[in-house]
C-alpha cells in the first residue's frame, strides 16, 4: 500500500494528500482528523525487514510459551461485529447499546465517530458540504471501524444501501435490520428535530419513501428483527436469542 503524505490545504476546511506514486487524494471535508476517515484498516504490507522482525517475534514467543501454551480462547462472534441497520427511529443506538452491555462487548456508535472525524454536527456537514460528501466519510469511518470488533455497531440509515458497506460489513460482520412501523418510526424521530433529511418538506411523506426505498437493501442483512412499542429489554431478549448461533 502506497504511503500518504500530507500536502498543502486546497480549500477552506479540505486537505490533500499525495502518495509515493505522486496521486493526489482529497476530501470536500475531512478537516485535521482526515486520517480517522482515511483508515480503512486494510492490512499494510510489510516491509522486508518488518516481516524478518515478526517472524523472529512469533519464534521468540513459541519457544517461551513450550509445549503446554494453551492458546487464547476465541473472541465472542469470532471477532467480527453486530451491525444494526436500519431507518432512523428504528432503535439502532437505543438497542444497541443495551445489547452491548447484555453481551459485555464495547458499543460503537458511527454517527457519533463521523461527527468526531469531521469536527462538526451532522446536520452542519450536509448544510455545509452536502449529503455526498457525508456519505463518502460514513463509509470510510465504518470501514474502518469494522476491524474493531468484537462489538456492536449502530449505523445510519443510510449505511447500507451503499454497496461497498454492505460488501464489508458481510466481509467482518452479523448484520441486523431493525424495523419499525410508520407511526412508531415518527414518533420516535420526533423526539430529535435534528434529523437533515427530515428537515425539509413533509416529514412523513419523507420516511414513507425512504422505507420503499431502503427496505431491498436493509432484507440483505443477516437477521430481521421488528423493535415495535415494547419494552426495549424484550428486543434485547429476543435479538440476544437469535445471535446465539453465530457466536
Amino acid at each position: 500500500m502506497a504511503s500518504r503524505k500530507r500536502s498543502t490545504v486546497i480549500a477552506q476546511g479540505a486537505f490533500s494528500f499525495v502518495d509515493s506514486g505522486g496521486r493526489a487524494y482529497h476530501s470536500p471535508f475531512l478537516r485535521r482528523k482526515w486520517g480517522d476517515f482515511d483508515r480503512t484498516g486494510e492490512p499494510r504490507i510489510l516491509t522486508a525487514n518488518e516481516t524478518s522482525q515478526a517472524a523472529a517475534m512469533t519464534r521468540t514467543a513459541s519457544v517461551a510459551a513450550g509445549p503446554e501454551a494453551v492458546p487464547p480462547p476465541r473472541p465472542p462472534f469470532g471477532g467480527r461485529s453486530i451491525v444494526l441497520v436500519g431507518l432512523m427511529g428504528a432503535g439502532k443506538t437505543t438497542v444497541g447499546r443495551r445489547l452491548a452491555a447484555r453481551l459485555g462487548i464495547p458499543f460503537v456508535d458511527a454517527d457519533s465517530e463521523v461527527e468526531a472525524a469531521a469536527g462538526l454536527p451532522i446536520p452542519e456537514i450536509f448544510a455545509t458540504h452536502g449529503e455526498a460528501a457525508f456519505r463518502d466519510g460514513e463509509r470510510r469511518v465504518i470501514a474502518r471501524l469494522l476491524h474493531g470488533g468484537p462489538q456492536v455497531l449502530a449505523t445510519g440509515g443510510g449505511a447500507f444501501v451503499d454497496a461497498d458497506t454492505r460488501a464489508r460489513v458481510a466481509a467482518r460482520g452479523i448484520s441486523v435490520w431493525l424495523s419499525a412501523d410508520l407511526d412508531t418510526l415518527m414518533r420516535r424521530v420526533g423526539r430529535r428535530p435534528t434529523r437533515p433529511l427530515l428537515r425539509q418538506g413533509d416529514p412523513r411523506a419523507t420516511m414513507e419513501r425512504l422505507m420503499r426505498e431502503r427496505a431491498p437493501f436493509y432484507a440483505r442483512a443477516d437477521i430481521a428483527l421488528t423493535t415495535g412499542e415494547g419494552p426495549h429489554d424484550e428486543v434485547v431478549d429476543r435479538l440476544a436469542a437469535l445471535l446465539e448461533p453465530y457466536r
